[in-house]
């Protein structure tokens, strides 16, 4: 137990909540968690514990976090073993041990496996708190001075890109890297998390940056369409041709073609797409004379393309073609830090829209955000802070403006207090419109996508939509 009394009241603080340290305590004996939590929370920390290195870990994935305090002597796994996984997935999070066994030995294997600071039971609650401050501080000092040095490279100027976390660190400087050539980009990423913004940054940093930047969401547009509006055709080629028409690959040349989800391209156009990446030559719809150009391929998909490989219904030597350079693109549930920084965004872009003075987010609210694990990704963080936007009536956004799913509010019990008189097929009836409307925000209203999270065929949702009268929005791009 610490030697020095823990002070009875709290200190001023008037920073916001999501600014204070986060520190996690990861100890297996409830007393130690309650004495450090006491401690810290009475010095301004924000805190969270576990009883063990399996719990610690998963709190770790869930949250961020600026230090870890880590027990050495833990039930299942030790505290050394622990550390080794920290490491693994966070590579320069500070974590201090801690032990009653502060042996030479302890000591030189703890800083071998990665911790930043060893400290020895009873300890001292002023050497312990300025540790703690000296490591966190030291951290964030050599996160700003990382961040700085990208700054001068040019690793912010990706215009509406967001992220300081060290996943998007790294998609940025893969794109730095390959805009200037002329390869083939295949970038991958969940619904949400921003792929066409990706393609566009390559494109702005290219050489081709002046020519045109040319989208086409290949499974918006029906099969026997498709072929013609890549390509192009000549009038007569088929019963609506009346006249000739460019295609989107003659639209795009000199300049970069982006082909989103790729994955739902017909067996029959991805042959012929092929033939155009190998031979940059092509032939309009009806027409026999070859065409030349000039574009460079951005393609994306959310799905599994060699999965669909397997399944036959994706060429492998188109997918060699389209997979020179991959881009992974990760989901928002991995890169939480940067959450803050995008509601910051949407915040701003969405109360200038709505012509409203600049809104805050409360501690609270934020708190939520950081803990949702938002299946929609950045998409579905926009609409959430969209939504707050518009529904708000002061200066602060606080969780009451949220969605009842990241508020955990029991959505069934609010309808039967509002509706005391409904009858249980009626209330069943609108708790299954709410999820399928949830599911589609979450799917930008894209019904295909939405029928695969549920697992149900594409049929089988349009009759539910039909049938309990779901409005169905327009897209918003990603």
């Amino acid at each position: 137990m610490p030697n020095a009394a823990v002070s009875a009241a709290k200190p001023a603080n008037s920073d916001s909540e999501e600014l204070r340290p986060r520190v996690l305590i990861i100890d297996d004996e409830a007393a130690i968690r309650e004495s450090l939590e006491i401690l810290l929370e009475l010095e301004g920390f924000l805190v969270e514990t576990a009883p063990d290195g399996e719990q610690g870990l998963k709190v770790l994935e869930e949250s961020v976090f600026d230090l870890v305090l880590l027990d050495l002597a833990l039930p299942g796994q030790s505290g050394f073993e622990i550390l080794q996984a920290i490491r693994a997935r966070h590579a320069t999070l500070p974590v201090v041990m801690i032990t009653a066994y502060g042996t030479v030995q302890n000591v030189v294997e703890a800083m071998h496996h990665g911790a930043n600071n060893f400290i020895q039971k009873p300890w001292d609650n002023e050497k312990l708190l300025a540790d703690i401050r000296a490591a966190i501080g030291q951290h964030r000092a050599e996160t700003e001075n990382v961040q700085l040095k990208r700054a001068l490279k040019q690793r912010y100027s990706f215009e509406n890109i967001i992220g300081k976390s060290e996943p998007m660190q790294t998609v940025l400087d893969l794109v730095d890297q390959v805009a200037p050539s002329r390869s083939t980009v295949l970038v991958q990423g969940e619904s949400g998390t921003g792929k066409e913004l990706i393609a566009k940054a390559i494109h702005l940093h290219s050489p081709r940056r002046d020519k045109p930047f040319v989208p086409v969401h290949t499974g918006a547009v029906p099969a026997d369409l498709l072929e013609s509006t890549l390509f192009g055709h000549v009038k007569g080629a088929f019963t609506s041709a009346v006249a000739s028409k460019k295609g989107l690959f003659e639209v795009a040349n000199g300049g970069t073609l982006f082909l989103d989800e790729i994955g739902t391209m017909a067996f029959d156009t991805q042959a012929k797409l092929l033939r155009v990446l190998q031979d940059r030559k092509f032939m309009l719809v009806g027409g026999i004379d070859e065409i030349q150009v000039d574009v460079r391929i951005v393609a994306a998909t959310n799905a599994d393309l060699r999965q669909a490989i397997r399944d036959g219904r994706f060429r492998e030597d188109l997918y060699y073609r389209l997979n020179v350079i991959t881009i992974e693109l990760p989901p928002l549930r991995n890169r939480r830090e940067d959450i803050p920084l995008l509601a910051a965004h949407c915040l701003k872009r969405f109360c200038e829209e709505n012509g409203l003075p600049l809104r805050t987010i409360s501690p609270d609210t934020m708190r939520l955000l950081l803990d949702y694990s938002w299946p929609g990704n950045v998409r579905e963080l926009e609409n959430v802070i969209e939504r707050c936007v518009v529904l708000s009536t002061e200066e602060t956004i606080r969780r009451d403006l949220l969605p009842d799913h990241l508020t955990g509010r029991n959505y069934a019990a609010s309808l039967m207090e509002h509706s005391p008189d409904a009858s249980l097929f009626e209330i069943m009836e609108e708790i299954e419109k709410r999820i399928i409307t949830d599911r589609l925000e979450t799917c930008n209203w894209n019904q295909t996508e939405a029928a695969e999270a549920f697992r149900v065929p594409l049929s089988t949702l349009n009759q539910k939509i039909k049938r309990l009268n779901i409005e169905i929005r327009k897209k918003s791009r990603e």
